[in-house]
Parts: structure tokens; C-alpha cells; sequence
């Protein structure tokens, strides 16, 4: 497994709220978690950083080889769990630290196969050896609800005013609901995490062309820059596994 990843403040913000975490395990294993927090400066950053560093532990020190999908399912929620414990105790204890919270996908890559865990609007792609994009995740926001009942099309989605309004987040209550998939992921397949400072602000189309004549290593690098370019209106986080 080849893993490039890369985080940046973008061009607006005044201080970074997303954290990240991946590595290899043994058997030819990679996993990934990225977080972006939310609830002001402080807040923000400590429940992305708090997230990443449980749930990046749950996974060095539970994950095994040959694990049944069910029981990766159930060690990517643990760690889940314990990080929505964590911020809200953290979050119970410290005034200054109410409100905060933080988006997830955590993703285990093993045996062809893909497995992800989140919660908000952080996002799991699956590009093709050919070039084919194809969203994992869908997101827990308020815009994605109105498009799935007919309010809004897609398109109108985009530019939605309160389009960055989250339904779940880990941390904000005393139990967090969790969505997970699993997807096929064959030689030449990429599984790409990102924040939404990178889809705010890369459409699909140009995340597929970017990394087309990209080597896989620099994937993460060439998307924040593009993003940057773009207005970099957010804190941006790519990480990129490629079979």
C-alpha cells in the first residue's frame, strides 16, 4: 500500500481544526482516520486531535490479521465510542470547551477490500485504476437531507446557504450514531479521506484529472495545492491509499 497525506489551514482561516492519522499495520494492512473539529479555535482542534489520536490507538492495538468484517466494524466503533466519551466529558468539565465536536472517517484497507466508519461530512472516495470516481460516504449534513427529499437538486446543493450545517458529530452528545460500508478495492484502486476543504472546493471531475498524471505519493500534496487555488476558503486534509 502507497500513502501520501498532507493537512494545510487553507487561505482563510486563522488556525487549522482538522487532524489526521495513517500507517500500516502487518499482512499489507493501511488505515486512515481524519477528523475536522468544530467549536471555535480551541475546541475545534482538541476534539479532531483527541479523535484522531483514540481511534488511530483502537486500531494499532486491536486490529488483527484476518479480522471478519464484523469485527473490524466493531473495533472502528469502539474507538469511535471512546473519542465521543472523551470530548464529552472534556466537554462537560471545561466551560470554554461546550459545542465542540468534530467529523470522522476511519478506514481499514485489507484483503481487497475496504472498510470505513464516519460520522459528519468529511468524505471516502474509491477511484478506479481507470479513472472512475465513485463518493463511499454520504454525508451527514442538512443540505444532504434536503436533497434526498426533493427540496434542492444537487446542484443547488453546492452554493446552499447553512450548506457546512452537520447532523452528527462526535462529541456533541453522550452517544454517537455511526454509518459503515464496505467496498471492493482492487490492485490500482485508490481510497481517498478528505475534509471538506477539499470538496468544497474540487469537484469531482478535477480530483479524478489531478491525480491522473500524478504519481500516487504526491496524490495528497496536488489536491491541497488545487484547493488552495481555488479559493482555499477551509482547512483542507487529503489522505490518499493506493493498492
Amino acid at each position: 500500500m502507497r500513502i501520501s497525506a498532507k493537512t494545510d489551514i487553507g487561505k482563510v482561516r486563522s488556525s487549522n481544526q482538522d487532524s489526521y492519522s495513517a500507517g500500516e499495520l502487518s499482512g499489507g494492512v493501511a488505515w486512515a482516520v481524519v477528523c475536522d473539529g468544530m467549536g471555535g479555535a480551541a475546541g475545534g482542534s482538541v476534539a479532531s486531535t483527541t479523535s484522531v489520536r483514540i481511534i488511530s490507538h483502537t486500531i494499532n492495538e486491536c486490529y488483527r490479521d484476518g479480522m471478519k468484517p464484523s469485527s473490524v466494524y466493531n473495533m472502528l466503533e469502539s474507538g469511535i465510542a471512546g473519542a465521543n466519551a472523551s470530548l464529552f466529558d472534556m466537554a462537560q468539565k471545561d466551560e470554554s470547551l461546550n459545542g465542540m465536536g468534530t467529523t470522522c472517517v476511519a478506514a481499514i484497507v485489507a484483503q481487497s477490500k475496504v472498510f470505513v466508519a464516519h460520522v459528519g461530512d468529511s468524505r471516502a472516495y474509491r477511484i478506479s485504476g481507470n479513472g472512475e470516481i465513485c463518493q463511499l460516504t454520504r454525508d451527514h449534513s442538512m443540505v444532504q437531507d434536503l436533497v434526498e427529499s426533493g427540496s434542492i437538486t444537487a446542484d443547488e446543493a453546492k452554493t446552499f446557504p447553512g450548506k457546512n450545517i452537520i447532523t452528527r458529530a462526535i462529541g456533541v452528545n453522550s452517544r454517537v450514531a455511526v454509518d459503515f460500508l464496505e467496498s471492493d478495492f482492487d490492485e490500482g484502486d485508490t481510497l481517498l479521506i478528505c475534509t471538506d476543504g477539499l470538496t468544497n472546493f474540487v469537484s469531482d471531475e478535477q480530483i479524478v484529472e489531478a491525480v491522473k498524471n500524478t504519481g500516487c505519493f504526491e496524490y495528497a500534496e496536488k489536491l491541497v495545492g488545487l484547493a488552495n487555488e481555488n479559493g482555499g476558503g477551509d482547512n483542507i486534509t487529503v489522505v490518499s491509499i493506493t493498492s
